[in-house]
């Protein structure tokens, strides 16, 4: 399977899936002032009549009996998939769940100092995190053009998200305390680390993809619930249990969300494997311009000019960063060893 149409499907099904919750090895970025287009299909009269904190965990639930029936068929064949069970192995897998956690934390703090447009602003910069810590950690070489290319895809999203300099966006966003520009920094790091991190994962040994899978979903599953029964314990049980009212209210565009949301950590955790952190990027970047379009269409959402141009930035930056260097730049002809030898005759 080509990374290439892997993101490609990773982009539709992220345009369609929820942004307001972030959920371990799902994907946390906030698409412009739209909640997913599944997720607000799924509601009604406004609201949600379902639980939304259960779909994370049933959504790494699935993840979880994917990979394992996967991992079954994968160890009926011949030979046998490589697995490391060892706990010095294992025991780093539950590292990005408690990076996600942290960076949860960190997101709810960074919202008390700044507004929710300042804040989706700003969190374009875990774009240039991302490529930074990439290279840090990773040890992986960008070219200058690809660097450039990087800088003008957080440009785009950037633009593309900015309302007219007479609304409240362009006032509040340079308006914000320190403490909410240090804190969405600090968001933008954590959620660069917690993806490199977790390819670092994936690609320290030639272990089955399947078998990763199940680690980290494991994890994801008990870290999702421990977060609701937490939520329990801080409402004082006025709901009942979490697992007693897990399915009320689901609809088939419930279930559409978490199928939704469940195979795009799948595709993530493939790239994560087989390609790297800036194919993520770019697919989820290019998956916000979409969601917006698409909601032009479907929820009255009136295109703006900084729509316009920030999807055609993203489209520039796109090809310079993936297409060959020889197409991007013209190299200078020099003339060979026979031309110049020639060239000393007639003179």
């Amino acid at each position: 399977m080509q990374w290439y149409f892997v993101a490609a499907l990773l982009t539709i099904l992220t345009s369609s899936q929820i942004s307001a919750w972030v959920s371990p090895f799902s994907l946390p970025f906030v698409f412009c002032h739209f909640q997913g287009i599944l997720t607000t299909l799924s509601q009604s009269n406004g609201g949600y009549k379902y639980d939304y904190a259960t779909v994370p965990f049933l959504a790494e639930v699935f993840k979880l009996l994917v990979s394992s029936v996967l991992l079954w068929k994968e160890c009926r064949a011949s030979p046998s998939p490589r697995m490391t069970v060892e706990w010095k192995s294992i025991r780093l897998f539950p590292i990005p769940s408690v990076i996600y956690l942290i960076h949860n934390n960190v997101q709810f703090a960074t919202l008390t100092y700044v507004d929710t447009s300042t804040y989706q602003i700003m969190g374009n910069m875990k774009i240039i995190t991302t490529a930074i810590l990439f290279r840090m950690f990773l040890k992986k070489k960008l070219s200058n053009l690809q660097w450039i290319a990087i800088i003008l895809l957080a440009v785009g999203t950037t633009t593309s998200q900015v309302k007219g300099c007479g609304e409240v966006t362009c006032d509040s966003l340079f308006s914000a305390p320190i403490q909410g520009y240090m804190l969405g920094i600090l968001s933008a790091c954590l959620s660069a680390l917690a993806g490199v991190y977790t390819e670092y994962l994936m690609k320290k040994n030639n272990d089955s993809l399947y078998w990763q899978n199940v680690q980290l979903y494991t994890f994801g599953a008990i870290f999702n619930m421990v977060k609701l029964l937490l939520d329990d314990f801080r409402g004082g049980f006025e709901n009942g249990p979490w697992w007693q009212r897990l399915l009320n209210g689901y609809s088939i565009t419930t279930w559409m969300v978490v199928l939704n949301l469940g195979t795009t950590g799948l595709l993530v955790s493939w790239l994560m494997k087989y390609a790297d952190n800036i194919v993520k990027v770019y697919s989820t970047s290019m998956a916000m311009l979409l969601t917006m379009i698409l909601s032009a269409y479907l929820f009255n959402f009136k295109p703006t000019v900084q729509l316009f141009l920030g999807i055609i930035i993203c489209m520039v930056s796109l090809h310079m960063y993936f297409a060959p260097p020889s197409t991007l730049v013209d190299l200078p002809v020099t003339a060979s060893t026979t031309d110049v030898s020639v060239d000393k005759t007639g003179s």
